[in-house]
């Protein structure tokens, strides 16, 4: 089978895809826009070849570089990046190459816009928030006046919370309008009290679900990036029974999820809304057909003791999942700012929590505005000790050491102490961040 892998090198660990596909007799082909001579090891040695372009928004170029591929290999059966920003470029190659296996370009508007996907959810009867394309100012007040303030804008076709507002009034509103970028197409919706759960996992090509987790955002992604809080989320019990899985599943069939890795977002109300339910319900957000970023991947292989790249390339390849998916542990991601200081510094959680920690790491640059600077990865058995642990690395008060009681010290001669032996540093996994083991 031959496989076309867009962008391999990024995000640095998007290699783990190539590998296991290579590993299993895929010819994995990658077409990238870093110079081969700068990507990692581990990208070169998941590739049969790859094929450098200075520009992927060029489509012609990539075009040509598809041909290229399909002449020297023969039919390309996939065309894949895993990533939200290079989503249309693979529909229109697989459009204009035949290719079946994935979206195609009539397929973006319900898998890219916000507004489209609202009628897919209540095609399903999911309830979403109420909104208007914000092409006027009397549009957006017209919505308004049926909803209230606060309300939220950002692009129809856009990607996590860039270009995203939460408006509390008329000057805010006035101003936004005057100042918006006029090359994207906004949209004003109600703004929905709750905080953020998601439903992520990999179909088979019949669209049944082979593996899915969920996890709790700890604030709105649109806060984290317009008021640099710590990035912090956590998984949650996924099965049958819950309602996240539920209104997951109806998700997986309204948009024909086959064969895919996919990422969908809900809000749970956190009170009543007239149209939309009561306090703990679910609300359709958005969804995203490419795996989840925020080293989410990772954190199902933390939680359920599986690969998740393997049982994607099995689902390619051989459309099986051949792991006995059993969830063992709470995983949290809890992200530190650059320029804040905190309790404890980064050595003192390393050596605090080293039972617990499976993977640390510095966030891109291109990425921390969503993802926080710096990144502690841990797992724990309860629900409780993950929010101690949580609340000790992003805490920036002193923790109150319990009182010593002080022992009247006997007279002895002092003696000559050894110097204490150099810790040996923390071992660093290959692709660029720490991997700790008990």
């Amino acid at each position: 089978m031959n496989v076309i892998f867009i962008s391999p090198q990024f995000p640095s660990y998007y290699y783990n895809f190539c590998e296991r596909l290579k590993e299993r007799g895929a010819h994995v082909l990658g077409i990238g826009d870093t110079p081969y001579g700068m990507i990692s090891q581990q990208t070169k040695d998941s590739l049969t070849e790859y094929y450098y372009l200075p520009s992927l928004e060029d489509y012609d170029s990539v075009y040509k570089a598809v041909a290229f591929f399909t002449a020297k290999y023969g039919r390309i059966s996939w065309i894949e990046s895993e990533n939200e920003y290079w989503l249309e470029l693979e529909a229109a190659l697989r459009e204009d190459y035949n290719i079946k296996t994935g979206p195609h370009t009539r397929d973006m508007k319900i898998l890219r816009h916000k507004s489209k996907m609202k009628d897919i959810y209540k095609s399903a009867g999911i309830p979403v928030a109420k909104y208007c394309y914000f092409n006027s100012l009397e549009a957006a007040l017209d919505l308004i006046k049926e909803v209230g303030y606060p309300v939220i804008v950002k692009p129809d076709n856009g990607m996590g919370a860039s270009e995203t507002y939460k408006i509390k009034d008329l000057k805010e509103l006035e101003e936004l309008y005057n100042h918006k970028n006029s090359d994207i197409q906004y949209i004003v919706e109600d703004y929905i009290p709750g905080r953020v759960e998601t439903f992520e996992g990999i179909t088979d090509y019949s669209g049944n679900i082979m593996i899915s987790t969920s996890h709790v955002m700890c604030d709105a992604v649109m806060d984290m990036v317009n008021e640099r809080l710590e990035s912090t989320f956590y998984s949650q019990p996924v099965n049958e029974s819950t309602d996240i899985y539920k209104i997951g599943l109806k998700t997986v069939k309204a948009f024909k999820t086959k064969a895919r890795f996919f990422h969908f977002e809900f809000i749970r109300l956190k009170e009543d809304k007239d149209y939309l339910g009561k306090k703990g319900d679910l609300v359709g957000l958005e969804v995203n057909m490419r795996a989840p970023g925020a080293y989410i991947p990772e954190m199902m292989n933390f939680c359920y003791d599986v690969d998740v790249y393997t049982i994607w390339a099995d689902m390619i390849l051989f459309n099986t999942c051949y792991y006995d998916i059993e969830r063992k542990y709470y995983v949290a991601y809890a992200g530190r700012r650059k320029e804040k200081t905190y309790a404890l510094t980064d050595q003192e959680v390393r050596l605090r929590f080293h039972k617990q920690l499976v993977l640390e790491t510095d966030v891109p640059a291109s990425l921390a505005q969503a993802m926080s600077d710096h990144v502690f990865i841990y797992r724990t058995e309860t629900k409780t000790e993950m929010e101690e642990i949580m609340e000790a690395i992003i805490s920036k008060e002193p923790i109150i050491q319990a009182p010593v009681k002080k022992v009247k010290k006997p007279k002895v001669q002092p003696i000559k102490q050894s110097k204490p032996k150099k810790q040996s540093p923390v071992k660093r996994k290959k692709d660029n961040f720490k991997e700790f083991s008990n």
